[in-house]
This record gives structure tokens, sequence and C-alpha cells, in this order.
């Protein structure tokens, strides 16, 4: 997936780095950071200087690294001052040894100092030998964090530094940048709202060895969910394709035909209208009343007008066949008119090669199936299917706006803006 080079415009990251061998993934890291927008400045343990020098951080993120050598009160490079211009304090990687301190307040370094002044969220992402992450009081450790503002971003497993197989290495850096874009780009009106997204062209069998289907990549799908993800919404993406480097947290559902593709989605749906309820609250008479948030569907997936009327097992033979194979096809469901729209803010997509007639064919789509807006896109021809960028129009009722040809994860955001506006729930 493109990530837009303004993804994180004007985002302040502090990240520090504490002693561990994993040090080199927090280079990527911030080179995805600072790619992506945001500024980035590093504060570095004693121990951490072992593994690499800071002129390696400073060289990436163009601001000088604060360690135990160089704090300074004339100005704000100091464990204080770091923390009021953050926006957001990332620890990657940390050891079992840091995690300790921070779950006990323990502040005998600068890094240290600086987790403990920062008032907001923080994200760590730790690093160790299995032993030590399961450790008891490591875990206990990790949980008492998790209660005290702290963001957990698990480990994985495979072959670690010390040659065993097993969970404690870090998170990879791609999945860290997606945690920390969810934790700065979050918006109170999708946090926490069911949202289905879904995506790709559907596979209808012929044969076990042969299909028929379209162009569509499931990109665009791709996109809206990664934003979705980031809003902070509960999202489940059903699709027959995925884009790359989606944020492994993100829930999917891999699907092949229309038959596939509509159970799930009826039992997403289904799922969906039962409301997840919000931490968001409304305070009268001291009780708490939790606020029920409508879900939405956004129907990004290229569903065959047609499928086979009698897909058969095995494998046809071309001695079989013949010369010629007449292939009998019948009329597929219509997902969209099919599914109950009921109580779900439905957004549909609809792509055309006919340019003169695409606004009428788009805005039928949107009165004939009952969905409160429409995304058309305007196709040239088959090479137009599986590119990074995209040019939409969003159109409902009463309103057509034009989204400008960009990077389809910015095509996204701003779909997601114009979603807003469907609803006051």
């Amino acid at each position: 997936m493109l990530i837009p080079s303004d993804l994180l415009k004007n985002k302040k990251i502090a990240i520090g780095i504490t002693g561990s061998i994993a040090i080199y993934k927090s280079l990527e890291l911030i080179r995805l950071l600072v790619k992506a927008g945001a500024e980035v400045k590093v504060i570095m343990s004693e121990a951490a200087k072992k593994f690499v020098t800071p002129l390696s951080f400073e060289t990436l993120s163009g601001n000088k690294v604060l360690d135990d050598t160089n704090e300074c009160w004339a100005s704000k490079h100091n464990h204080i001052g770091i923390g009021e211009w953050a926006d957001l304090l990332l620890i990657a990687p940390a050891t079992a040894n840091t995690i300790a301190k921070l779950a006990n307040a323990v502040a005998d370094n600068i890094l240290l100092q600086s987790a403990l002044a920062y008032p907001h969220l923080k994200i760590i992402a730790p690093s160790a030998n299995t032993n030590m992450m399961e450790n008891p009081i490591t875990k206990a450790n990790l949980k008492m964090l998790s209660i005290a503002n702290y963001e957990i971003i698990d480990t994985q497993v495979k072959e670690l530094a010390c040659k065993s197989v097993g969970k404690g290495a870090m998170a990879e850096p791609q999945e860290i940048f997606w945690h920390c874009a969810k934790a700065l780009l979050r918006d109170e009106f999708w946090m926490d709202r069911r949202v289905i997204v879904t995506g790709g062209g559907t596979i209808e069998k012929i044969d076990d060895v042969r299909y028929i289907s379209n162009y569509s990549s499931g990109k665009m799908a791709s996109a809206l969910a990664a934003a979705l993800y980031c809003r902070g919404a509960d999202v489940n993406l059903i699709a027959t394709r995925f884009d790359t480097n989606l944020p492994e947290e993100l829930y999917t559902i891999n699907v092949t035909d229309t038959k596939e593709m509509y159970e799930y989605l009826t039992d997403s749906i289904r799922i969906a209208k039962k409301g997840k309820l919000s931490k968001a609250t409304l305070m009268r008479d001291e009780q708490i009343h939790l606020i029920q948030k409508k879900p939405y569907l956004f129907m990004a997936a290229a569903v065959s007008d047609y499928v086979v009327e009698f897909p058969q097992k095995g494998k046809l033979k071309k001695e079989m066949l013949g010369s010629e194979w007449n292939l009998k096809l019948k009329e597929n469901i219509d997902i969209l008119s099919s599914i109950n729209k009921e109580g779900i803010t439905t957004v549909g997509f609809k792509a055309e090669m006919d340019e003169k007639n695409a606004l009428l064919n788009a805005t039928k789509l949107l009165h004939n199936k009952g969905v409160d807006a429409v995304c058309l896109n305007i196709l040239k021809d088959s090479s137009s299917f599986g590119s990074d960028t995209n040019e939409v129009e969003f159109i409902t009722s009463t309103t057509n706006n034009t989204i400008a040809n960009t990077d389809k994860l910015s095509v996204a955001f701003e779909i997601l803006e114009y979603s807003k506006t469907l609803q006051n729930s």
C-alpha cells in the first residue's frame, strides 16, 4: 500500500530507544515515520548507544538525539521539554529491564524520566528473549502498564538473536508504524464504530481449475479498511484480494465467490447491528449512559453479474469439450440489493467506462438499491485496475463531491470525511 507523504504531517513523535539487538528495526521505523511526514526526535539510553550510535538516528530524524550526556535546561532539549513537544511517545525496542522500571515508576535514566513525565498515551514495542517475556513478573509488569495509559504492541514468534525460536521478537517496523498512525489519527466519530468493507472481484468457479472473475484488485477496499483502522473504527474487511502491508490488527476475511461473500457479509451485518457499546459517555444524574454508534457498510467489492450455471468438479478436458465451448451463465445474486440495509449506513461503489452516462448510472444505483451514497469511479480501460491512485465522485441524493486523483489511502480518508455527513449518530 502506498503511504502518502503527508499522512502524519505536523505530527510530533518522540521515540525512546533501549539496549536491544532489535534496535536496527528502529532505524527503519524512523524512516517510515519521517517519510509519512512526521517529525521525530529520539531519546537514547546509554545501553542503546552500545548497539547504534546517536549519529545514525540524527541522520534519519534530522534532529539531535537526547541522552544522559546532553540534557539542556537553557532550551527544550530535556526530559520535560520533549514531552511537551511530542504528540506521542513510543519506546521501541523496550527491553524487559525497561518494562520493569516503567511499571514501577523508576526513572534512573533520561528515557525513563521522559516517559514518567509524559502525561498522554504511550506505546511500547517489547523485545526480549522468550523466557524473559514469559516470566510471570514481566507479564505482570506489562499488565500494569496496559492499565496505566500504555499501549503494548505484541511481540512476534521467530528466531531470536540467541538462536532460539520463540515469542519475543519486536514487531516489524510497518506494524509499529500503523499503531502510531492509529494513535495520532483517531477520530471520535469513527472510534469503536463497527464498519464492514467488502473488496476485490468475486471468483466464480467453472471447474476445479478454471474460473471467471474481473480485474478488481481490492486495493481501494484495503485502503478504506486501513483508513478506518487509523480512525479507530472496529473494521471487518471481507475481500477476495488484499493490498500489501495492511495492519496486522485489522480483522480480515478472505472469500472467493459471491455465495461465500454474501454469507459472511450477512453474518457481519447482523453482528454489527447488535452494536458495540463505545467508550463515549454521557454524564447525567451521576449515571453513565453508553452510546451505541450506528454501523457502516462500504460495498467496494466487484461482484460478478453472471455465474456459471453448472460448475463442474475436477478439470474439464479439452477432448471432451471439442473445438467450441459454449459456457452457460446465469444472472448472479445482487448482493447490494439483497442485503437488509435497515439500521446500517451504506455506501456503494460504481465503476464505469461510459463517461457520458456514468453519473446517471451512479444516481440510478443510489435510488434503485437504497444506499446512502455512491462512490463513482470512471475507468479508462483495464489498465486502470490495480493502480495505486484513484479519482472518485462521492454522490448522495443532494450532493456531488469530487475527490481529486491521488493515492488510494488519501482518497479513502476523504471518503470517510464525506461519509460522516450521512448520519448524525
